[in-house]
């Protein structure tokens, strides 16, 4: 197995709100991905105490744990298992209730000889490569899904839509969203490679248009994950570039191939 992680915060003076690892159990007979973004809360009005990069720092810590050591349970009960692990661990202290409470996208990705399991919330992005090299992006669209007028503001769309039956779900401090992920399972044999992208580097296709998925996982195949991210930063700074809500944001690219 190969794997290259790549990670670039929006601005150097700011912290890098994702997160992403890659596990490699000592059987050798599998292995575990997990890509976070940390949702920015609006002038850091979110009840909470802690900062978004340790929400995320807690979350992908037990997800990964958890990943490598229960093969006794689904991807939806480790995700269920890992945000209730993350709010025990600021519940006395924080108001968890808020809407705004720190919370994340996850890409989570599993496998063993035989099967690959994924999980997807949000809008982060799993793309996996059949051995003869077609891609596909398993996506959660239920964001790009939203009307225009659902998304006028931060205010509005926390109030409206933000885990909440109609809208979009992230992983913040209730268990049961861990249900309304985008999971699956295809067998081993069918996959030769993936990639994760948090929105910051989905941009590349999102947003700028500069190639599909499977030009994406190319790029990150034979350039690197870094490559990727270098790419985009560069389309940002482009004169022609389209008016995005912020300009920059942290951009976080993995790869692994058998």
């Amino acid at each position: 197995m190969h794997a290259e992680l790549s990670s670039a915060p929006a601005a150097p003076e700011r912290p890098n709100e994702d997160w992403v690892s890659v596990a490699a159990p000592a059987s050798g007979h599998g292995g575990a991905l997990v890509l976070l973004d940390g949702v920015t809360p609006p002038l850091d009005d979110d009840g909470c105490t802690h900062s978004v990069p340790w929400f995320t720092a807690r979350l992908g810590g037990s997800l990964t744990e958890l990943c490598a050591a229960r093969e006794d349970l689904t991807l939806p009960e480790i995700l269920a298992e890992a945000i209730r692990r993350t709010a025990d661990a600021h519940r006395a202290t924080c108001d968890l209730s808020h809407v705004r409470t720190p919370q994340a996208t996850v890409v989570v990705a599993r496998w063993d000889a035989l099967e690959v399991e994924y999980l997807v919330l949000a809008d982060s992005v799993l793309l996996l490569r059949s051995p003869e090299g077609a891609v596909r992006a398993v996506l959660d669209d239920r964001l790009a899904r939203l009307p225009a007028s659902a998304l006028v503001s931060h205010a509005v769309v926390d109030s409206t839509v933000r885990n909440r039956e109609g809208g979009f779900f992230t992983a913040a401090a209730d268990p049961s969203v861990a249900a309304r992920a985008v999971t699956g399972t295809v067998p081993r044999a069918q996959v030769a490679a993936l990639g994760a992208l948090s929105d910051g580097a989905s941009r590349w296709t999102e947003v700028f248009g500069a190639g599909d998925w499977a030009d994406c996982l190319e790029v990150l195949r034979t350039e690197g994950t870094r490559a990727l991210i270098a790419r985009v930063r560069a389309l940002e700074e482009s004169p022609d570039a389209p008016v995005l809500g912020k300009r920059h944001d942290d951009a976080t690219a993995a790869y692994v191939e058998w």
